[in-house]
């Protein structure tokens, strides 16, 4: 999947394809056709970077209710030829989580539309899992005969469908198939069910991992293993050898951590540094200058997950490097330093930025500790970076860092959040906002008054309804 093209933060599209608050104020008072065709946009192209941990389906289906828009674009999206050329689920999944909001919203367009394309379309296994969540029984069992007909009645198909049951994330059509009276259906359903079932006690019956009574020796080999086959395995190998490993075998893991090979290394190095081994701090040094990019790359993981003043000390001597070193020392700083830090982190803040643009990964810990700091002086940088970023996962940290070094975040930005993608944003923007604007006290009374709104949001809303506002 190519990275999605993303429009300038200015512009409507822009707005919306960052799920930003604005996108929505912007689009209710834009032109209904122009406003129409950017959500469109957004929906038929997933603008993110990451779907799978940013949210925009709420969000956008909120905005097609709003604006009374059609779904005849989506249809044809899911409908069209490219649905048996392009089979990633991202392609559909956006559009289809979108249908899901709006069936639950009462939009039965749309849940004519998933059910259709749950019974003929590539990416059916997540309509059927929205279908799950907001259809009723005897939809669902209408989907049976479909649905089944995609697993051939042989050997392969049968193991293949026991599989798709097994691993369902939604297992309630799956349930209700199985009390289906025919044998092409209810039968051939409880079959792969119990298919499933031995092999998930095979599985449970023959582990790979570690065993008790397991040596050092045999994690360290066990995480070369994974290395090899490439499963990097250093945290759960630290965590073995933080289980088998005594005072006397230190020698052997010290060796394994200056001069192991990578897995066995890796390994090693992080169970030092769980355990805060007094050489650790020279091991990770001694690996971020001279060694491999990937002995490297495990040393500073490992030191990022260390904690103790030993850590924070080194890290003050080692934010002044430009290298990975450095960086990880930043964020060390960021998460665990005091007061006294706060210029080093503000000054990787803005280097960071300089160097990387707003949407670099390395920011999402220096905003949450400038937020942590208190360093009022960062604002204007954190604004620039609530703005531009194309992450609405970013752009949540940076309202919460916002909302503890901003005096005007409450007038500002917090209004907007109401209205933001991310149920953590709205959250910051229900306990924030300045309920003196009328926007504000209705956009809280509809977010209290919405069935899909996440309880965490109503629950921020409930504390500001009461002496603040009336509803």
């Amino acid at each position: 999947m190519f990275d999605p093209v993303i429009a300038p933060s200015g512009t409507l599209l822009g707005l919306l394809q960052r799920g930003r608050g604005d996108g929505t104020l912007h689009a209710l008072a834009a032109p209904r056709a122009e406003a129409l065709a950017a959500l469109n946009h957004c929906v038929l192209d997933d603008p993110r970077h990451d779907w799978q941990v940013e949210n925009r389906s709420l969000y956008y289906a909120r905005l097609y209710l709003d604006l009374h828009g059609g779904l005849d674009e989506i249809e044809a999206h899911l409908f069209g030829a490219e649905d048996h050329l392009d089979t990633e689920e991202s392609r559909t999944g956006l559009a289809l989580a979108v249908l899901g909001h709006l069936a639950s919203y009462g939009r039965q367009d749309a849940l004519v539309l998933l059910r259709r394309y749950a019974a003929t379309g590539t990416n059916w296994a997540w309509a059927l899992d929205e279908l799950a969540l907001r259809d009723d029984d005897a939809g669902l069992r209408a989907l049976a005969v479909p649905v089944l007909a995609r697993f051939p009645a042989d050997a392969e198909g049968d193991a293949e469908l026991a599989g798709v049951v097994r691993d369902a994330f939604e297992p309630r059509p799956w349930r209700l198939w199985a009390e289906d009276q025919r044998d092409a259906v209810g039968a051939r359903v409880r079959a792969a069910q119990e298919q499933g079932s031995f092999d998930r006690w095979q599985r449970q019956m023959r582990p790979a991992g570690p065993r008790p009574g397991w040596s050092v020796r045999a994690v360290l080999d066990w995480a070369q293993e994974g290395y090899e086959r490439g499963a990097v395995l250093y945290g759960p190998a630290a965590r073995c050898l933080t289980a088998v490993a005594g005072p006397e075998d230190r020698p052997e893991l010290l060796a394994a951590a200056r001069h192991g090979s990578v897995g066995a290394r890796g390994a090693a190095l992080h169970h030092l540094a769980e355990s805060r081994d007094p050489a650790v701090l020279d091991l990770v040094a001694a690996a971020a200058d001279g060694d491999s990019g990937e002995v490297a790359e495990a040393a500073i993981a490992a030191y990022r997950r260390m904690c103790g003043e030993d850590a924070v000390a080194r890290a003050r001597a080692w934010v002044r490097r430009t290298d990975a070193l450095g960086a990880a020392a930043a964020d060390v700083l960021a998460s665990r330093g005091t007061a006294q830090d706060s210029p080093s982190v503000l000054g990787a803040l803005r280097d960071t930025i300089r160097s990387e643009g707003p949407d670099a990964p390395a920011l999402g810990a220096l905003v949450d500790g400038a937020g942590r700091l208190g360093i009022v002086c960062a604002a204007p940088v954190l604004r620039h970076v609530y703005r531009e970023t194309a992450s609405s996962q970013l752009r949540g940290r940076v309202a919460r860092a916002l909302a503890a070094t901003d005096p005007t975040f409450a007038n500002g930005f917090a209004v907007e959040c109401l209205w933001d993608c991310e149920e953590t944003t709205r959250e910051v923007a229900a306990q924030h906002a300045e309920t003196g604007d009328v926007r504000v006290a209705e956009r809280l009374r509809r977010l209290a008054a919405d069935p899909a709104e996440e309880v965490e949001v109503q629950t921020a809303v409930r504390n500001r309804i009461g002496p603040d506002l009336q509803v």
